[in-house]
């Protein structure tokens, strides 16, 4: 799968472990930054990321700041992105099988590198359930973009 990353200065540790994990596993991964931790706007990197997805360059996003709100905003401000701030392997479960994201929120303060990966893969093995109400709530949600 072609995976593109992005971070913010206070997430590069947690971003370069899930890339390395990543690869481990055969994916392809694009990483878009930050690559210091010199202050940076996590908006550019989420962008990148969220565009990344948007023209079909990647099949999934992974977007990480320090809570990970900020990347999951930037994230879903781009046409045809739906990004889930995920904090539990519950969630990640749930987010794809009834939102089906594409993109994934991350906080690199409250989640620690084990928990991300186990995030991660769990996001990354569960497909969308295709249940009826689900996919209505899907289209819903595209007719709306529709409108900006």
């Amino acid at each position: 799968m072609k995976i593109s990353i992005g971070c913010d200065h206070s997430a590069l540790e947690l971003k370069n472990a899930i890339i390395d994990y990543l690869k481990s596993k055969g994916h392809e991964v694009t990483d878009r930054g930050t690559f210091t931790k010199d202050s940076c706007d996590y908006t550019d990197y989420g962008y990148m990321v969220a565009k990344d997805i948007k023209d079909k360059k990647a099949d999934r996003g992974i977007v990480i700041c320090y809570t990970g709100i900020g990347m999951s905003m930037i994230a879903n401000k781009v046409k045809g992105v739906r990004c889930a701030l995920v904090g539990s392997k519950d969630a990640a479960l749930l987010t794809r099988e009834h939102n089906d994201s594409n993109c994934l929120a991350l906080s690199a303060k409250y989640t620690g590198i084990p928990l991300a990966k186990e995030i991660v893969d769990v996001w990354l093995n569960t497909e969308f359930s295709f249940n009826e109400r689900h996919q209505r709530r899907i289209d819903k949600i595209t007719k709306y973009e529709e409108e900006f």
